[in-house]
């Protein structure tokens, strides 16, 4: 068994619903409602639900870019959830996100070079310019892009392509854990392989953690370790992905099974 590199426990993010003139609170969204689970280190965990289901909160939820109702987070047996910004600065380091859309995730206005050297200059200040084009020569190249390439602009690439830039940023500060939140949905289906082989030849090689969001139980055999089935706010089943797709417990599992599409 891996030991595990992060834990989330009884982990709740509620958004308030105002209404009236004073705009008083009178109910709350609760987008995620009480989980529990952990990733194991080197290992992939697959988190699969319908959209709505909270999937992409408790993503952004581990990486401060939503807020944290009550619960708790471990990352490498440090309590992480209480940290300021400051505190957490140096974690951004060791965890990052792949985000869905790689036409809206990427700046129009920056190049390849500025967009994979913008992490290096936050977190590596002391680096040259110099350093840094060449370690984004190095993860351009890794991601199957070419160095020619750098100081073209996202516009001028397709969508699986954007997605490698992507990948390649996340890479930049050579995080331990990555949260890839639905990496390859707005891609085509032959680029999703491409894009999902390219994550578990990466893992490999660096010996990544991945947190696997999506609701394609396809892709989500392909790629994962253990996979978390959520709906409503809630995790409903966890188990290994090969017990899972054998023998699922939920009926919403069973359900979302039953909806993959069949060749």
């Amino acid at each position: 068994m891996n030991a595990s590199l992060l834990e989330v426990r009884d982990l709740k993010v509620h958004y308030p619903v105002r209404s009236g003139f004073l705009r008083r609170v009178n109910d709350h969204v609760r987008a995620v409602d009480g989980v529990s689970f952990s990733c194991r280190k080197g290992k992939t965990t697959g988190l699969v639900g319908e959209s709505g289901s909270g999937k992409t909160t408790i993503g952004r939820a581990i990486i401060r870019l939503a807020p944290i109702t009550s619960g708790s987070i471990h990352f490498d047996d440090q309590e992480i959830t209480g940290l300021s910004k400051g505190g957490f600065f140096p974690l951004r380091k060791r965890m990052q996100m792949v985000f869905q859309d790689p036409f809206n995730s990427l700046n129009p206005r920056m190049s390849v070079f500025q967009i994979i050297a913008e992490p290096l200059e936050i977190h590596f200040p002391q680096m040259s310019k110099a350093d840094r084009r060449k370690r984004a020569a190095e993860l351009i190249d890794r991601v199957g892009l070419s160095a020619t390439q750098l100081d073209r602009y996202p516009h001028e690439f397709s969508g699986g392509q954007r997605q490698r830039i992507g990948i390649a940023r996340a890479l930049a500060v050579e995080p331990e854990f990555i949260i890839c939140d639905e990496p390859v949905s707005a891609l085509d289906v032959s680029i999703q392989a491409q894009i999902v082989n390219l994550l578990q030849d990466l893992q490999q090689e660096l010996g990544l953690t991945y947190l696997f969001i999506a609701h394609d139980l396809a892709v989500v055999e392909h790629i994962s370790d253990d996979v978390l089935v959520m709906t409503g706010g809630k995790i409903v089943e966890q188990a290994s992905a090969e017990a899972i797709y054998a023998d699922p417990q939920s009926d919403y599992t069973k359900k979302l099974l039953e909806a993959v599409p069949k060749f």
